[in-house]
């Protein structure tokens, strides 16, 4: 292990995992609670995020061929993933220990992704043009991994899924963001110095949003499932990117998007779909929590293997 590099990337990506920390500390312990953070979620999630993501697609310099080797490299990993998590039930030595209930509700934890510290740590490791890969695959694997995580759940679902796709704002942005770009749209330098600021500004409230969804209810049960999706999300997933790597050819900054993407913490939103499916919300809720932890270290420790 490469221990500066290591340090480097703990230390470039601290202030991030502080702003996480001080969301969680003034949800628990001041007057800003849950009922304070909701709103503040909403508000960064349908506009200031979106604000980011146009002006950084806008801006962006970059050939659409390398998005498609990274989209066709994390495509093989999440479907790697999911054929392990099928399997993982079945398994002689562990298979007995998980119970096929909690495995529907909570295999979505080892693929799905939290897109507020994706965007938040690309901009600060590549920059914009890291910033412009990572909304891209954003945009790429929401619609992949939102199929994989609501089929366990609900065998019939396709009209309520495709509403929930055309009502996502990050895919929405996205798609009119790379139309303008496409015919040549800029934006007016009047309106740019806000749509920087509102951009901005989604980085610090999301990430402190973010730490105040974070819980700890429930970890005690399904220790053996809980061990096993964990690993695969932040053990299995970059170890697989980064084989992936040796075959793809990347530049420096894709490969870093690749493995931040493979590493990340999972998605809050787990919990959300958890509990709307009639499944263990607080159990899916303190994994996310133990995911955002063991993110913290995990992500310096992929970047560094690059």
């Amino acid at each position: 292990m490469n221990y500066p590099k290591v340090v480097n990337y703990v230390s470039l990506l601290l202030p991030d995992f502080l702003l996480i920390l001080s969301g969680y500390l003034l949800c628990r312990f001041t007057a800003l609670n849950e009922k304070i953070w909701g709103p503040v979620e909403s508000l960064v999630y349908y506009l200031l995020f979106p604000a980011l993501l146009f002006t950084s697609i806008s801006k962006s310099h970059i050939e659409l061929s390398s998005l498609v080797f990274i989209a066709c490299g994390l495509f093989i990993a999440i479907c790697a993933i999911v054929v392990s998590l099928f399997l993982l039930p079945r398994l002689p030595l562990i298979g007995r220990y998980i119970q096929v209930h909690s495995h529907a509700g909570g295999a979505q934890i080892a693929y799905r992704f939290n897109s507020f510290i994706a965007l938040s740590l690309s901009e600060r490791i590549a920059g914009p043009e890291g910033l412009f890969l990572m909304a891209m695959l954003i945009a790429v694997c929401v619609p992949i991994v939102n199929v994989f995580a609501v089929w366990p759940m609900a065998k019939q679902s396709n009209h309520q899924f495709l509403t929930e796709l055309r009502k996502n704002p990050l895919i929405v942005t996205t798609l009119l963001a790379l139309s303008a770009k496409f015919i040549g749209f800029q934006i007016p330098p009047l309106l740019e110095p806000t749509l920087t600021r509102m951009g901005a500004s989604s980085i610090v409230l999301g990430l402190m949003a973010a730490g105040a969804g974070l819980k700890w209810q429930h970890l005690s049960k399904d220790k053996v499932l809980s061990v096993s999706l964990l690993s695969i999300r932040h053990i299995f997933s970059p170890l697989l990117c980064l084989i992936l790597l040796r075959f793809v050819p990347l530049s420096t900054t894709e490969s870093q998007i690749l493995i931040t993407f493979a590493a990340l913490p999972t998605a809050s939103s787990c919990y959300v779909l958890a509990s709307r499916m009639g499944y263990n919300g607080p159990y899916v809720a303190g994994l996310i929590t133990l995911s955002v932890l063991i993110g913290m270290l995990s992500l310096p420790i992929a970047l560094s293997a690059i």
